[in-house]
Order: structure tokens, then sequence, then C-alpha cells
């Protein structure tokens, strides 16, 4: 989130000797980014980001707090003054005005009658207001904007004689409503939106977000309904972007505001409207305030604050930082106990939190940048790091020539694997091609070998994750590789050997491959007993691997047992059988390997038609092998294959 100030406009609330140039460089150091500053006829208007999480920040007044918190850490005083607030004269005469709202769409309202004069604004407000990139229209819509840069709270006007009965309802829209805001723009609602009926049923504001043109100030405007209205952020969100209307409002409502803010912001904007257009209170002052701010307080020890900061800090110091940022603490020798203000109370929650607090005013700066001494340190184990393994498994596929994707986790109905009623459905999907989550990474990466026809051979895998629907609850995550093979000539064999050299990398043993009796090219394998992926053959020159990364993780290992190497020679030789083709090669590889210990390795040599070379080593540890030996383990393999696989020896 950006917002512009002018030097002037922020200097009223903060008392600093400060240069601007000194003043950006020191917020920027310890708080927000002001990313420049320009010049703009005698005054400085300075661009400031902040961060989502503080909308605290996006007023004149939150900057001027700040800053009066941060100076202080650089020698330089600073003094925060608040805003003057008058008492509301109070109504002489009493017009109607009845307000029903739900406490689950709205947190509080305020609102008030007002008698005005409209007419242009004055040359002050409206240089600011355009400084700050809000075009100025008159002084009655210019106080909302004017409320709303000044306190960080948006604020809202209703033309009072166009509002039917002088009744307003708060209620959810229903599905397939339309309205027309105030820039002219139809707009079709999806339902569960916060919408204010009138008395006659039409609905006349969409809150938080815009105004309607039925209910706009106008020209021929002499009565308004100054209205603030704290909501439901989420809803305001949706609304937001299901619409496309991301206003001022919206943005910062969406954040999830301080009710307690109203109050100020209410007062003040009756205060302007006195002020620059004859304002008249002519009704009661409405307060509907049903889900009250909270305060929270967090304590934690002054050690560690020492420990997470990691030099230093006095506890004075910690202290004074905390309630120049308008905290509220009290402290024994060892602990603090802070009290949250509630404008601060969505985003401070823990501990942490308020050590941060202290050590970005402190300043980052100050802290020296040092590794932790080695004794204080806890080491990661890669036996129980999952990243350890995902960078172990990326990193060997790039070194086998094989480059990672990063694809959309939508996809289209068409691209979809598997009944469409299963498919966990975005609600708001940016596109209709990306309507649905995926549930396997296959056609993403099929897409990106058909957007790449030029190339002949193509080697890519992601690491990346699926979703399962999981009824009304959020999706279950489950985190895939898929890898996709694209060459001449290409085989099975191709594909199973990369799996078996990260199975081997990885430190998995056990791993077996077993085609589905359907047909079809697809092999499923297995770890043990557990199904661990699978591989398709889609083409002669295509095919396409999907393994589960939880799988792999439950079975990984970085566990090396070393076997010292024999001093005695190894004797070879390679047998070839006649086996039919349903036999699987592994299966045979098996039954050799465990006719005898001294059978080291077992190997296919060569396969010609229906005949197979078995490439087969023996060693023994402590003595060499005589021909007697060999011919003896040599019988019990030939008798156990023939038994097995009735297979012939050639």
């Amino acid at each position: 989130m950006n917002i512009k100030i002018l030097d002037s406009w922020l200097r009223e609330f903060v008392d600093t000797r400060a240069k601007p140039k000194d003043l950006a460089e020191m917020l920027s150091l310890t708080s927000v980014s002001i990313e420049k500053i320009e010049e703009v006829a005698k005054d400085f208007n300075y661009d400031i980001e902040v961060t989502t999480n503080r909308p605290d920040l996006m007023s004149v007044t939150g900057i001027a707090k700040e800053a009066a918190a941060v100076l202080p850490e650089f020698g330089i005083l600073a003094r925060y003054n608040p805003l003057k607030l008058n008492k509301p004269i109070p109504a002489t005469k009493k017009e109607p005005i009845s307000i029903t709202s739900d406490p689950k769409l709205v947190n509080r309202i305020l609102a008030v009658v007002m008698e005005v004069d409209l007419k242009p604004s004055p040359l002050l407000i409206r240089n600011r207001l355009e400084a700050t990139d809000i075009r100025s229209l008159n002084n009655i819509v210019d106080v909302t904007n004017y409320v709303m840069r000044t306190i960080g709270h948006p604020a809202h006007v209703f033309d009072y004689d166009r509002i039917e009965d002088s009744k307003l309802l708060i209620r959810e829209s229903k599905k397939g409503e339309t309205i027309v805001t105030l820039d002219g723009k139809t707009h079709v609602l999806f339902g569960g939106d916060i919408v204010a009926e009138d008395g006659s049923g039409k609905i006349v504001d969409l809150l938080g977000i815009m105004g309607l043109e039925n209910s706009v100030v106008g020209d021929n405007t002499k009565r308004i309904l100054y209205f603030l209205d704290n909501n439901d952020p989420h809803r305001i969100r949706k609304t937001s972007m299901e619409q496309e209307i991301r206003t001022d409002a919206a943005q910062l409502n969406e954040k999830g505001l301080d009710p307690e803010l109203m109050h100020d912001a209410f007062i003040y904007g009756i205060q302007l409207f006195e002020e620059i257009a004859g304002g008249k209170i002519i009704s009661d002052i409405i307060d509907i305030y049903p889900n009250k701010a909270e305060t929270r307080v967090v304590s934690l020890s002054f050690d560690k604050i020492q420990r997470v900061i990691g030099i230093p800090v006095a506890l004075k110091t910690a202290k004074d930082i905390l309630i120049r940022l308008g905290f509220m603490v009290t402290n024994t020798e060892t602990t603090l106990s802070v009290t949250v203000p509630t404008i601060r109370s969505g985003e401070v929650t823990i501990e942490e939190d308020i050590i941060e607090e202290i050590a970005r005013v402190y300043g980052y700066h100050k802290i020296p940048s040092k590794l932790p001494p080695f004794g204080d340190t806890v080491h990661a184990s890669p036996l129980v790091n999952e990243f350890y393994f995902e960078h172990k498994l990326k990193r060997a596929l790039v070194y086998w020539g094989f480059t990672e994707t990063y694809t959309y986790s939508f996809v289209s109905e068409d691209m979809y694997e598997g009944p469409i009623e299963q498919a966990v459905k975005v609600q708001n999907p940016l596109t209709f091609d990306w309507a649905y989550m995926r549930k396997t990474l296959i056609p993403s990466l099929l897409k990106v070998v058909e957007e790449n026809k030029t190339y002949q051979t193509l080697k890519i895998f992601e690491l990346s994750n699926v979703y399962e629907k999981k009824g009304n609850d959020l999706p279950t995550e489950i985190l895939r590789l898929a890898i996709v093979i694209k060459k001449e000539n290409l085989s099975f064999f191709d594909m199973k050997g990369v799996i078996e050299q990260l199975a081997s990398d990885l430190g998995i043993e056990k791993l077996s491959f077993q085609p589905l009796s359907t047909g079809g090219g697809e092999t499923q394998i297995y770890i043990g007993k557990d199904l661990f992926g699978q591989i398709e053959i889609l083409d002669t020159n295509l095919i396409n691997a999907e393994l589960s990364f939880p799988m792999l993780l439950r079975h990984a290992t970085t566990k090396k047992i070393y076997t010292p190497m024999s001093k005695f020679p190894p004797v070879i030789e390679d047998m070839t059988l006649i086996l039919d083709e349903e036999v699987k090669t592994g299966d045979v590889i098996d039954e050799i390997t465990k006719q005898n210990p001294l059978i080291k390795r077992v190997s296919l040599l060569d396969k010609y038609q229906d005949t197979r070379t078995f490439h087969i080593i023996y060693q023994h540890k402590e003595k060499n092998l005589t021909d007697q030996d060999v011919a003896e383990i040599r019988i019990h393999i030939m008798d156990a294959v023939k038994k097995k696989f009735h297979a012939k020896v050639k």
C-alpha cells in the first residue's frame, strides 16, 4: 500500500526540527519505506510504502505518531500533537433517522444528519487532497476524503433527502442483485456482500467500498447523512475483488481497521463540516457498537528481549520505545507486561512481535552483522528436514540434464483429471481457464511440452502441491514430483532408470515396478508395499512419471553403511535364460540373488526375443572362490529359475 503526504500537513501533528530528507531516511531505516520526496510549491511530498499489516500508518496522524516515536532514537527531539477535537453542537431540531444493523456484518456504525452548504473546498484542503492523489469534488465529499487521509478510517456521506423514509437496513446482498456505483458502472452482486437498503427496499450503498449513484451527494444537496461503518474485512475483500472495485476505502477496510478509530474520525468530520460547509447537526448521533475492540496484554521476560535481539538493550530504553509507540507498559526487574493498543491488536499478538517493535525503533542498523556463537546454535538434522531432501532431489535432476518448471496451480475443466465434481473449485477465478485446483501435475507439464514444440528433446520436472477436496474445509495439499521426458527412441527404461537412481541417491530401498494388468502403458511404483507413484507411456517419444513426495520422505535416509572392499577378486560370469515374455526381469534378478550370500550383484546384460542374459558377480570376503564353489551356486540358480519361472538355460 502507498500513501502520499505533504510535509506541511505532517508537521501539524509532529513538532520536530528534522529536515524532510533526514525524516525520510530515519523512518525508512526503522518503519515505513519512503520511496521518494518531491518538492511541490515550496513544500515536500512524501511517497510512502506501508506494509499491508500496518493499516494504522495509512494516515497523516499515523505517520506523525511513528515519526515522534522514531526520531528520538536518532537524537532528534520530536513530539506528537494530537488532533484538537471540539464537542459537537447538539441538534436544536431533530430529523428522523433509523439504522438497523447486523452484528455479523458490521462491527460499528456512527451516523448523524446535518444541514450543509455545498460549495468548493478551501484551497488548502484541495491542494492537500490532490497532492495525495485524491481528486477534489466539493466541500462535502472532500471532508470524507480529508478525514480518511488525516485519521485513517474511511467515511461516507449520503444525500439524506434521497433516503426513503429516513431508514437504512444493513443486510447481506442476494445473488443477482444489481447496483450502479457513483462512477456510473453497473455491478451484478454475487451474494453475501454488505449492502444498505432504504425504506423503499432499494440498495443505496455498498458498505465499506463505494457509494451508489442513487444516494450520492449532488449539486442540490442540502442535508446529508454523515456515516462511518466498520465492517467484516473478509467480506469487504471478497466483494472488492469480485466486483473489481479497488477504492482506497476498500483497501483500508479489508485490512481490519480498529473500530475505536472511528470516534475521532467521526467528530473530526463533524467539525470540518461546521467549519467549511456551515454544517449543523439536525438529528441524534447514532452509535451502534455490537463488536467492541478488545485490548491484548503480552508478557515477556527482559532476558528474552536480549537473547532475540542479540545485543544488550537497556530496560528503560525498551520501555520508552514501547510507550512512544502507544503501548502501555508495566515492569518488574525481569519482565515487561505490555498492553497492546486496539489499533495494533490485529498484528501484535506474541512476544516476538513486541521484541520486533523494540528492535526496529532501536535500529536494526545498530545490531552488528555477525554469526551467532556456535555453542548456542542448535544444528538442524538433515534426517528430519524435508527441505534437505527437496534440495538434494532437485539438484540431482538438474545435474542429469533436467529443467525445473513452475506452473500454475489452477487448471481448466478440460485439463482436470478425474470427475469434475471432486475438483476444488476456485470461487473467484482470474479466468475460466483457471477455475479448478489441480489434482495432478502432469497436465501442467504436458502443456509446457506442447508450448515448446520446437524442442525435439525435452526433460522437465516440477515439485509442487496438488489439491484434494476435503468437504467444506480447506483442501488437502499434497506435494508431488512430476517428471516428463520427450525424445526419439524413448523407452520405459529411460524413466525407470531416473527413478531408480533418485531412490538410490536418497537411500530408498525395496523399489519395485508393477505394470497394470489393464495395459495402456502404465506402471505403478512401490516402495515395499506402499504405492509411491506411476509411470505412463504416452507416445513413442513421450513418457511421464508422478511420485509422492511425502512417501519419499517417509523412506529417505542419509544413513550410510560402510562395507570394506574384499581383498579377494570376484568371479564374473554370464548366464542366458529362455523366459516367457510375462516374466519380470526384476523377479528373476531377486530370485538369483537370494540363492547364496556370495552372489554380490546380478544385472541384465542383454535381451533378444525370448532370451535374457544376466551378469552375475560372485565374491568371498575371506578367500578366493574356486570353480567348484561357483559351480555349486550355479546349480542352485538353475534349479531355482527352472522351478519358479520354467526357464531354460541356454
